[in-house]
């Protein structure tokens, strides 16, 4: 096949010495079997997304290996000293269970040590939220956890944190993208000066679990904790190093682990995808659920940051909880926690995200408490605290099955929140009611929403160009109507404009640019188009609500709301 010039430019500067002989065959190799698999390596750089950087490990500038995380680190570097000058740097690093994540997070600590700059390396790995920790509690001006979340078993990934524990935002990333562009490989300092290079471990533990159970606990009594059957699973990640431990000190004694999944293995052998947002990731706890008769199923990602769960509907059955309601029902218990203890003040807000569920807002209205909403990804939640040091944070999520406690740690985190599910279920169980009948209470009291995520996966370059066009098509043929309901309002956050199409008027939005549109209809559904920032999908989110007066009114009200969602999705030939 025909490979490009700048491809093979790219693929000759790889052939140079500055490369490992290893590198070198593994790219003859492919030269030879494989032309496809060395354009795909290359045909580009890996891109920082929302979550950081992701990406297939192997050879190439398109590949997670020792050398675009060696000129990451590199270029990291050069900033921190441009940012901080005079100053001893530091910087913290963390890992989770992925294959080569702890030789490739001990190649990022000896790059920042050849150039001077104090590392704190977990010495096994840690949930990514201690990371986010640890870079406040050491005083840290960077930090860096090898991760690529809940992606398949080839991937990893790199993602860089600030001084104030929360991930990089603009115009930061930016700055720092251009001097890791402007580099050389051969400028990679790679040799360590492990004087520089401090491992850390069960100090940190006992900090970053007592912080949780600070943020995260409320007053339970010791017999509603010890009455809570809970049934938790690690799948296969990093948070078995501390979510049991955490939940034993906050006193919760009735825990089932999931024994086939509580080891950490980057194949992650029981599970098509160690994604608590996929039901089917959770079916072995499910299973011991009805075992032991459980009231409450738990599932974290593989580093710790999503957390899935499931509870017992009306009639017993253990249904999964989607990300914007486990978001809603956290949110109002934590709420409802502060009113009661007079922490509320009109100087408080809660956080979520444009993709996220509007009942947020509502919620937030409810308890007279603002609501900021940012572009999606915890760095723009994590952002608000930073940016409003007079208001305080509650607590916050995303509709991606991620929710933060407080503002000790500035990412999700599912530590501090499988905390909070557990005290919210064993009070709720206490007083005759459930997790569940909480949530349907809360849909009488705010609204009944119902949202709905379509997933669609294109990959390659010719996927990319695809995702490409179907936003274009999105923004320069809006649609009119859908469903039968006006399209009366279009955001575009890559403009930075929306558009009133019922007074025809234009209007700024005070938003960092993203690629996200977001159509609104006049019966108050809303439908979000975006490319994710880290895996070759692009992501409808559909968000319908209705009024209901009883809790009996649900059903119907439900199978209205699924039938309108269906409707749009057919109307959009999204099926």
């Amino acid at each position: 096949m025909h490979i490009e010039k700048a491809i093979l430019d790219k693929v000759n500067v790889w052939l140079t010495p500055t490369f490992d002989t290893e590198t070198h065959e593994a790219i003859r190799e492919m030269m030879t079997t494989a032309p496809k698999e060395l354009e795909d390596s290359f045909y580009k750089n890996l891109e920082f997304g929302t979550g950081g950087m992701r990406g297939i490990m192997g050879v190439g500038t398109n590949r997670i290996n020792k050398y675009t995380l060696g000129k990451n680190t590199q270029g990291l570097s050069d900033y921190l000293k441009q940012s901080f000058p005079g100053e001893q740097l530091k910087v913290a690093i963390a890992y989770d269970c992925r294959h080569n994540s702890n030789t490739l997070a001990k190649v990022v600590a000896d790059v920042f040590s050849a150039n001077g700059i104090k590392v704190f390396l977990f010495s096994e790995m840690r949930p990514t939220p201690e990371l986010s920790f640890a870079v406040k509690h050491l005083g840290c001006h960077s930090g860096i956890v090898l991760t690529a979340s809940h992606n398949p078993p080839e991937y990893n990934g790199y993602k860089v944190y600030w001084q104030d524990g929360g991930q990089l935002v603009p115009p930061q990333d930016n700055e720092i993208i251009q001097m890791i562009e402007a580099l050389d490989y051969s400028e990679i300092k790679f040799e360590a000066n492990n004087d520089l290079i401090e491992y850390i471990d069960i100090q940190l533990d006992e900090a970053f679990t007592n912080s949780a159970i600070q943020n995260a606990t409320f007053n339970t009594s010791a017999a509603a904790k010890e009455n809570l059957k809970i049934v938790f699973t690690s799948l296969h990640g990093t948070s078995i190093k501390l979510v049991p431990d955490v939940l034993a000190k906050a006193g919760y004694s009735n825990v089932a682990i999931v024994k086939e999944q509580a080891e950490p293995d980057g194949n992650f052998p029981t599970v098509k995808s160690p994604n608590p947002e996929e039901p089917e990731a959770l079916t072995m706890a499910l299973e011991l659920a009805e075992k032991t008769n459980a009231d409450i199923v738990i599932g974290t990602d593989p580093d710790s940051d999503r957390l899935g769960v499931a509870v017992r509907n009306t009639e017993g059955k253990m249904i999964l909880l989607n990300g914007n309601q486990s978001m809603v029902v956290m949110t109002h218990f934590l709420l409802q926690q502060w009113k009661k203890q007079g922490k509320l003040t009109g100087t408080e807000f809660v956080g979520s995200t444009i993709v996220s569920t509007p009942m947020m807002l509502e919620l937030a209205s409810g308890y007279d408490v603002e609501c900021k909403v940012g572009l999606t990804g915890f760095k723009w939640i994590a952002k608000f605290i930073k940016d409003f040091p007079n208001q305080k944070f509650i607590g916050g999520g995303e509709e991606s099955f991620g929710f933060m406690v407080g503002d000790a740690v500035r990412d999700k985190d599912a530590v501090a929140s499988t905390l909070l599910v557990c005290e919210m279920a064993a009070q709720a169980k206490e007083k005759g009611s459930s997790l569940y009948k909480e949530l349907l209470q809360m849909y009488v009291d705010f609204g009944f929403y119902k949202e709905h995520l379509i997933s669609i996966t294109k990959k390659g370059i010719e996927g990319a160009n695809e995702i490409k066009q179907m936003m274009v098509d999105l923004r320069e043929n809006p649609m009119k109507e859908i469903n039968g309901q006006r399209v009366v309002c279009i955001e575009d956050y890559q403009s930075s404009k929306g558009r009133d199409l019922i007074n025809n008027e234009e209007f700024g939005i005070a938003i960092p640019k993203s690629n996200v549109l977001i159509y609104y209809l006049e019966d108050g559904s809303k439908i979000c188009a975006r490319p994710s920032g880290t895996e070759p999908k692009i992501k409808f989110y559909f968000s319908v609500n209705c009024a209901i007066e009883d809790i009996n009114d649900i059903p119907e009200a439900e199978t209205y709301l699924d039938n309108k969602i269906k409707n749009i999705i057919a109307e959009m030939q999204l099926n």
